[in-house]
């Protein structure tokens, strides 16, 4: 039986916290990107429509300002007011043209391109798509200015009646001989400028925003998670037998989980207890009857009483076998379970010293850790000890030395002697039930097997190898507490 895995991998953890943050994470970016996807294109169709606007204002002042002389001569009455259009290149220009009439040629046609046109144009002349908005209509273009950039473009045709000096069109007037089409631009950069200025500053805003969110993401994943972190770590005093339920404070939200997991320890402790009465009394039920038949058989001197007694002893040695098995697997469901190993070697000793006084062998304990402790109940560690310090000793010439260190989150326990040892090819058996190694010494046989099967209960085992006094070594190894 293997011992159980510790509560909440670490795998399940750690992907618990990425799952949390990268879900989080994923919609903080996905909303940031949206909310600046939609300010910049909000705040770009804003700044494209007062660009627009803007223009439109000019190309009124032209439309109103424009004027035929009495020499048939397009002028302006008055010049536009935006200091701008008198400044070369500043990207704010104006044009008219003047429409051709049927049957003109292309010089005619192109000698009337730039009539009149913005100081800001200086020598330049803008080329416009062809075009011939309706009477009232303005028309948009993007068009290549003076400077080699793109300009935003509106255009008006407005007709002039000769006689009358007055442009028409703008208000559904009838059309008179003389056409123009007016031209106002004005460089893209004067709309790209805002709105790079203004994603720039919605970045920042907007980053710093992200920063927080994914900082108080982090908060709130650590913060929501620690009381897990605090039911595993109370879980794990459980585990390694510092603790016999879950203690601590926790929130509201799994205080209910804790108390049923604390009531579960209970009950377990309970069914546990009880199958241990219940192991004993069952003991006691098959000895005293047994007892009673071997001291009926023991006066006797024939066939029928040695049969009796050899049958009851080997009764006695499998009642004692199976209560140890079954009282260590019980023992394996009680959570919580530890045992020092230290003062058990040191009291196991003793009485070992006691038993085989009129040997007078050196037994001899090696410095162990005091915090090195198994992970199992008491008497089950005595009983596997108590069996292998009791074969050294029978075996030994004169030495015994024990020594334990932790490994891997085991117990390696060694016990040495300098006795006859056992040979390679034997030492399988001897693990074996009822198998003696040497059947002058007295014994069972049972107790090596009930070490190794005591051992493999609790996911350890038991192998034998040759000792450097010259015996047998015996190295048990068994789970340890953490």
């Amino acid at each position: 039986m293997s011992v159980p895995a510790p509560p909440f991998p670490l795998a399940a953890r750690g992907s618990l916290r990425i799952r949390l943050l990268a879900g989080t994470l994923f919609w903080i970016a996905a909303s940031i990107a949206v909310a600046a996807w939609g300010l910049s294109s909000l705040f770009r169709e804003h700044v494209a429509t007062q660009f627009h606007a803007e223009l439109k204002t000019h190309l009124n002042q032209l439309t109103a300002h424009l004027a035929v002389d009495g020499d048939g001569q397009a002028t302006l009455s008055v010049p536009l007011s935006d200091p701008r259009l008198s400044l070369p290149y500043s990207g704010l220009y104006w044009q008219v043209d003047a429409l051709a009439a049927e049957g003109d040629s292309a010089q005619a046609r192109a000698a009337r391109a730039g009539l009149l046109r913005s100081r800001s144009l200086w020598d330049s002349v803008l080329a416009v798509p062809p075009d011939a908005p309706a009477d009232g209509e303005i028309h948009q273009h993007r068009v290549a200015g003076p400077g080699g950039g793109w300009l935003g473009m509106v255009e008006r045709v407005v007709r002039i009646d000769e006689g009358s000096g007055t442009a028409a069109g703008a208000a559904g007037a009838k059309p008179a001989a003389r056409a123009f089409r007016l031209i106002i631009a004005a460089d893209e950069t004067l709309m790209l400028e805002p709105v790079r200025n203004f994603n720039g500053a919605l970045s920042l805003a907007l980053g710093i925003l992200a920063a927080g969110l994914v900082v108080a993401a982090l908060v709130q994943v650590m913060v929501g998670l620690a009381p897990l972190r605090s039911l595993r770590a109370a879980l794990g005093r459980v585990r390694k037998g510092d603790a016999q339920r879950l203690e601590g404070q926790f929130p509201a939200e799994i205080t209910p989980l804790v108390d049923e997991f604390n009531t579960v320890l209970g009950q377990n402790a309970e069914v546990i207890e009880r199958a241990r009465t219940q192991a004993g009394n069952l003991a006691h039920a098959l000895k005293t009857p047994l007892s009673v038949l071997a001291n009926a058989a023991s006066g006797k001197n024939n066939e029928l009483a040695r049969l009796v007694v050899g049958q009851v002893d080997t009764a006695k040695r499998q009642v004692d076998y199976h209560l140890s098995r079954a009282h260590a697997a019980a023992t394996l469901r009680v959570a919580g379970a530890r045992t020092p190993l230290r003062s058990a070697l040191e009291a196991l000793l003793r009485t070992m010293r006691r038993i085989h006084a009129e040997r007078q062998l050196e037994l001899l304990l090696h410095p162990i850790a005091e915090n090195l402790a198994f992970r199992g109940e008491e008497q089950d560690l005595q009983e596997m000890l108590g069996n292998l310090l009791d074969n050294a000793c029978k075996w030994a010439s004169r030495r015994v030395e024990v020594a334990a260190r932790a490994e891997s989150e085991q117990l390696l326990i060694t016990i040495d002697d300098d006795g006859q040892g056992i040979a390679a090819a034997d030492r399988h058996a001897v693990l074996r039930r009822g198998v003696r190694a040497d059947q002058q010494v007295p014994g069972s046989g049972l107790g090596l097997s009930i070490v190794d099967d005591l051992a493999q209960l609790y996911g350890g085992e038991l192998s034998l190898a040759d000792s450097p006094l010259g015996g047998l070594r015996v190295v048990l190894k068994l789970p340890a507490v953490a």
